[in-house]
């Protein structure tokens, strides 16, 4: 498995996967690359709070820079682009589907600072002036992230952040169609973000979940569970630790989080996700030679084994015999290494 860039992490794995007949993916980071650029900043300066832009880059910056979401990584890479430095922060926290919060150091006042997905500030009882509504249904409409910076108390910015789909993402959806296993899409980004990637890979809109929390991942494995579905998750982030425990097969992708790796049953070195259909079909062909193997084994000792005792074959023909089925099962063993892998 690992020189096809699939790591296991427990033996048992294997035996799983040949049963799994449902698939969830998350978006980021799995469906698309991961690599996500900012597209757009809207600025929308309050008349009670005296911050400039700049001041504003650099709570983004201090607040984001050690966070490894891909969101963060790209609004973190578009500041360091700027030229914005950091400042000091204390009580930073971080909850999973909804954003960090921290208290940051902007000019000589300690403030405030969060950022988050547009209905976490919302639940802060935040408001937003018409500049930012807007800048997030541009990009709803585009299907891209939409994140929301609030400073004491105050929402002042947007950033719209992008991603590209995997090249193979479509195909290897239809793959595992073709394999008669069902396809689930589940995002903690907005509707309209998760429809346009569905449509771009081949996931039918009845089986796409958007805002999903965390827990919302959970709901979701246990309700297929009920189904009676096997159900194997594909996630790279600290979002989907919860679900990667709860699936019956979990795999992480290697440029994930550590949370999300540690979690996972099978971590995928190969950034395509044809390396999730190979590691079931490893699976099938692994248990389908360890059968033949053992096979082969007993119905040769019951014919040979009588053969050699009753002295009908030669004790040197038959101790090359015992060698030559050892031999066979090796070969045979072997060929799980030379498959070739997409």
């Amino acid at each position: 498995g690992a020189q096809h860039g699939i790591v296991l992490r427990k033996t048992s794995s294997l035996e799983i996967a040949r049963t799994i007949n449902t698939v969830v993916f998350d978006k980021t980071g799995t469906l698309t690359i991961g690599e996500m650029q900012v597209i757009d900043l809207t600025f929308a300066a309050h008349p009670a709070l005296k911050i400039s832009l700049s001041e504003l880059f650099t709570a983004i910056h201090t607040v984001e820079a050690d966070n490894s979401h891909p969101v963060a990584r790209a609004i973190t890479r578009y500041l360091i682009g700027q030229g914005v430095s950091k400042s000091s922060l204390s009580d930073y926290s971080q909850t999973s589907g909804q954003g960090v919060a921290a208290r940051v150091i902007i000019g000589a006042v300690e403030l405030p600072v969060l950022i988050g997905t547009p209905a976490s500030i919302l639940k802060a009882t935040f408001t937003f002036p018409r500049e930012l509504q807007d800048a997030i249904a541009r990009a709803e409409m585009n299907g891209h992230s939409i994140s929301v910076v609030a400073i004491d108390g105050v929402a002042l910015a947007t950033i719209e952040v992008g991603d590209t789909i995997k090249p193979d993402a479509e195909k290897s959806i239809a793959a595992l169609k073709n394999a008669n296993m069902e396809t689930w899409l589940i995002t903690g980004d907005n509707q309209s973000s998760a429809d346009e990637i569905s449509k771009l890979v081949g996931i039918s809109a009845d089986h796409v979940i958007a805002q999903a929390s965390p827990e919302d991942k959970v709901l979701l494995i246990k309700k297929l569970h009920k189904d009676g579905k096997k159900v194997l998750m594909l996630g790279d982030g600290i979002n989907d630790a919860a679900a990667l425990v709860e699936s019956d097969l979990s795999m992480a992708m290697g440029t994930g989080t550590d949370t999300a790796i540690s979690s996972a049953d099978i971590t995928l070195l190969r950034p395509t996700l044809f390396a999730a259909l190979d590691a079931i079909n490893l699976s099938k062909r692994t248990l389908r030679t360890i059968k033949g193997n053992l096979l082969w084994a007993f119905a040769y000792n019951v014919v040979g084994i009588p053969i050699a005792a009753l002295g009908f074959l030669d004790p040197m023909y038959a101790g090359a015999a015992m060698a030559g089925s050892s031999l066979f099962v090796v070969l045979n063993s072997l060929r799980i290494k030379v498959r070739q892998t997409r």
